[in-house]
């Protein structure tokens, strides 16, 4: 899973991928700090992974990963090539979703770049920017499609009428993630590479005087908004917290956040939600040898989930026994887990669930 973090310059995002990856991403106080974009893998926090690896005494723990890349900022006219637009336009279309970073905090030593501090002004401008480059991308697909469909061939025509569809409602202001497309819709604009066909996470970038009234910050509560409009999700945090937390050990940490009335971080927030938005679960394997969580997208069947593991699992699936990884906690291991009847065996047709504890059987 690879999310881009986009924004204007100098809200933050450089910050915030310091803390997510205890990296030290390039940050200064002047537009297009980051050309390049800085990529960084993170493990995604899981407590069962922790409480599993307790249970088996494992030697080895892999959790669940997410590749962040800091894009450069946009700015407007960043789809016709201002402040080397296109280039940085282009990472996005490599990623699966993006995370917005939205500046709600005051600082006169950090430039913004509109010279304000104004959320929706900001969302709107990079939205904008990416309906632009995406009616730039369908209307040549639409000239294609066009002059393929004078012979009257009923399939290029249905084609015709979708992209004339997409491009109407992106050019009323609606991302292609707020339509309502069916998977041969979908299919059609496949070879488009849309930018708002992409899922997008808000994070509402606050100082840490802010924290003790986020629930009041109007700021804050307008990105919340929009986010709730569009049927995603706002994480509310302070970057520049994050990145200082992210330089401490486990209980210091814990001291600072309390300090801020914390429960859990907002990268854990980050995290989680970004698993939600792409419809993606973990299912677990572990033993002595290792605890391991696999990402999988909702839905997957028992040999395509075998098969994230290796190829040959999936070729030779017989079946897999699984239990619940509230079932196996409850009772203590795995043996007295079976002998309450709790590990089930399942066969080609069973849709793995959100924390599902597998032993795969197979054979080449």
């Amino acid at each position: 899973m690879k999310l881009g973090i986009v924004g204007l310059p100098n809200v933050g995002k450089s910050t915030l991928f310091n803390a997510i990856t205890n990296a030290k991403a390039e940050s200064a106080n002047y537009p297009f700090c980051t050309i390049e974009p800085n990529v960084g893998i993170v493990t995604v926090p899981d407590n069962r992974i922790d409480v599993l690896s307790k249970l088996y005494e494992t030697l080895k723990t892999t959790y669940a990963t997410i590749e962040f890349v800091d894009i450069a900022g946009l700015v407007k006219g960043a789809s016709k090539g201002e402040g080397l637009g296109n280039k940085f336009l282009s990472h996005i279309r490599e990623v699966d979703a993006i995370v917005h970073v939205v500046r709600c905090f005051e600082n006169e030593n950090i430039v913004h770049v509109d010279g304000k501090i104004d959320p929706l002004s900001d969302i709107e401008t990079i939205n904008l920017e990416l309906i632009f480059s995406d009616v730039e991308a369908i209307t040549k697909k639409i000239d294609r499609t066009a002059k393929a469909a004078k012979a009257g061939d009923k399939r290029i025509l249905n084609e015709l009428a979708v992209l004339n569809r997409v491009k109407e409602s992106l050019e009323n202001g609606i991302p292609v993630r707020s339509l309502d497309l069916s998977e041969e819709e979908s299919d059609i604009l496949y070879d488009c590479f849309l930018l708002t066909k992409k899922k997008m996470l808000y994070v509402a970038n606050v100082n840490e005087q802010q924290l003790s009234n986020i629930d009041v910050d109007e700021n804050v509560n307008s990105v919340i908004q929009i986010a709730e409009d569009e049927g995603t999700f706002c994480i509310p945090l302070c970057a520049k917290l994050e990145e200082d937390l992210s330089e401490l050990d486990s209980d210091d940490r814990i001291m600072l956040m309390q300090d801020y009335g914390l429960v859990h971080s907002g990268l854990s927030e980050l995290s989680k939600k970004s698993y939600e938005i792409l419809n993606l679960i973990s299912y677990l394997t572990a033993g002595k040898q290792e605890v391991r969580a696999w990402t999988i997208t909702r839905g997957t069947k028992a040999p395509q989930a075998a098969g994230k593991i290796h190829t040959d699992f999936e070729k030779g699936f017989i079946k897999a026994e699984v239990v619940s990884y509230n079932d196996l906690i409850s009772s203590g291991n795995i043996t007295a887990a079976k002998e309450k009847g709790l590990v089930r065996i399942e066969g080609k047709d069973y849709v793995f669930q959100d924390g599902d504890v597998v032993l795969f059987r197979f054979n080449v």
